[in-house]
């Protein structure tokens, strides 16, 4: 099933996997996972190819039950690494997390895109305070900036009260289009807001581009931390490393005295992350002006970087750096 190995001096390897009529389409993506575990490999490059089409056919062969295997996602080395923000219900902070996070990392110098992919509710336009039309030149969708961050919504294009009432394969045709079609230039991260739940904007993502890892946003109740878990199993099923867990509204800081204030069972980040084998990137406070400053698109780094909240999510940007350095290119 490997065929045209190539390893090169600085650990780069690539090959070509033939994927049968009666094989799964995540058999490719297992060997990429096993290659990468590899001392010494830094980056993989797998060219998936369907056995009748290696023989000479041109038909492509289907997999069980005549359904054809998942497309295997690709490297686009131009997107630098790309991070899943994910969430295992709604309404927990993830694109409030997703905005500060991607310019707590302009701030410190990268070069980030955020793609907000959440197309049931897609907020980013309004919490980083843009809200125009997006250029078509040469053929590329132009993204519009913010705060130094590169960003896509589909809240940019579709009408405000336009609802979103789309299948499976319209979701993978938008996704895909933000990923290809959008005019991106050269970054280091690129961060993907996703929608809540294990649906099919997880995985069309996870079927078309390599993703270096995906966090989860939770809140300390439990409620919250048994769906977080269900989409962390989600990424781990596709391949997808779980970098870390970030609660949200953990506790609450009085502004005039100081005093920390537990306003839910507290922990539920901790257990989860306990639970995942995986680290607790942060605890967020609730802060009482963070929606009003969401709402008129000033990202709380930018606006208030000295407060509690502000100085949780840049400490959040540094150990998801530090997390990605660990992970395989």
């Amino acid at each position: 099933m490997v065929k045209d190995l190539a390893a090169d001096e600085g650990g780069a390897v690539s090959f070509t996997f033939l994927l049968g009529p009666d094989d799964p389409g995540s058999l490719a993506r297992e060997a990429r996972k096993m290659v990468q575990a590899v001392a010494g490999v830094t980056a993989v490059r797998v060219h998936v190819t369907d056995v009748g089409a290696a023989s000479g056919g041109t038909a492509p062969r289907p997999g069980p039950g005549g359904v054809p295997p998942p497309p295997t996602p690709v490297e686009l080395p131009h997107l630098g690494r790309v991070i899943a923000i994910s969430s295992g219900k709604g309404g927990v902070g993830k694109s409030t997390v997703s905005a500060n996070l991607a310019v707590a990392l302009a701030q410190a110098g990268y070069r980030v895109g955020l793609m907000d992919a959440d197309i049931y509710g897609p907020n980013i336009p309004r919490m980083l305070g843009v809200d125009a039309k997006p250029p078509v030149e040469g053929g590329k969708i132009q993204p519009l900036q913010a705060h130094g961050v590169k960003l896509i919504s589909l809240g940019l294009i579709v009408e405000r009260d336009a609802p979103a009432i789309w299948r499976g394969p319209i979701i993978m045709k938008v996704i895909g289009q933000f990923v290809r079609d959008v005019d991106w230039g050269t970054l280091d991260y690129f961060l993907v807001d996703l929608p809540p739940g294990t649906g099919d904007a997880q995985l069309s993502l996870a079927q078309t581009v390599h993703i270096r890892g995906a966090l989860i946003v939770t809140t300390p109740q439990e409620v919250a931390v048994g769906d977080s878990l269900r989409g962390a199993k989600m990424f781990e099923r596709v391949g997808v490393p779980v970098l870390g867990v970030i609660e949200n509204m953990s506790y609450f800081v009085c502004p005039h005295c100081g005093e920390r204030t537990e306003i839910f069972l507290a922990g539920g980040g901790a257990r989860l992350a306990d639970e995942l084998g995986v680290p607790l990137l942060g605890q967020v406070p609730l802060q009482a002006n963070l929606p009003d400053l969401a709402d008129t698109g000033q990202p709380i780094v930018v606006a208030e970087p000295q407060s509690p909240a502000a100085q949780a999510l840049a400490a959040v940007a540094r150990r998801v750096t530090d997390a990605l350095a660990a992970v395989p290119h």
